[in-house]
């Protein structure tokens, strides 16, 4: 279990216990370690992507106090090498920061100025251009990356522009019916549902985003 502190908000990760030692309060304990290390470190919100098969983890979940927030559906294909007309997509530099982060605050009401800095170190970090004015970022099209975008336009350049999908996948809300659509009209296939929970702060998205498996 990881507490992912680079942003704002947490991210807690994905939990892991051995099968061996499964139905034991593990799991609980892992849980109830992090919420405090949060508390301590004054967190406003903390968020995870849970399997939306685990009833168990479920019931946990909701139990320290998460609330159910969005329905995603993890996605994987062939890359769609196309271009998305009136958007231009290139790597990230390090003067893009600052519109990077007025996209995230306008989509989430926070920035995730940490993860961006790290992917672009790492080389995966993307913007979107539209009008000559940046719209959108990813940190990776990617399990682990997460992107905000003004418009769906916005979102599916950066999803177009991918040579791959790295991990189990990108992670697509799937109340966002038109990107969803799209998704599958291109060739991507659902790998597995999962649900965004939330303790804490939390703002409903104001724009287009691919939550990573953090949130």
């Amino acid at each position: 279990n990881c507490l992912d502190e680079r942003s704002a908000i947490a991210g807690l990760g994905p939990i892991t216990v051995d099968p061996s030692i499964q139905n034991r309060g593990v799991g609980r304990k892992l849980m109830e370690a992090v919420l405090v290390r949060a508390r301590e470190r004054n967190f406003p919100g903390v968020r995870l992507l849970q399997s939306a098969f685990h009833n168990r983890s479920l019931a946990l979940y909701s139990r320290l106090g998460f609330d159910a927030r969005e329905p995603v559906s993890v996605m994987q294909g062939p890359p769609l090498r196309k271009r998305i007309e009136g958007c231009s997509v290139r790597p990230a530099r390090v003067s893009d920061v600052e519109d990077c982060k007025r996209v995230c605050m306008k989509v989430h009401g926070h920035d995730r100025a940490g993860e961006l800095a790290d992917a672009m170190k790492d080389g995966t970090a993307v913007v979107v251009e539209r009008h000559e004015r940046i719209t959108g970022y990813a940190t990776a099209l990617a399990f682990f990356g997460h992107a905000v975008a003004e418009t769906n336009l916005d979102l599916q350049a950066l999803i177009a522009s991918a040579e791959s999908f790295a991990g189990p996948g990108i992670i697509v809300p799937t109340r966002n019916s038109d990107l969803f659509r799209w998704c599958l009209e291109n060739g991507l296939r659902v790998v597995e549902p999962m649900t965004l929970m939330t303790s804490g702060l939390y703002n409903e998205p104001a724009g287009a985003y691919l939550p990573s498996v953090l949130f």
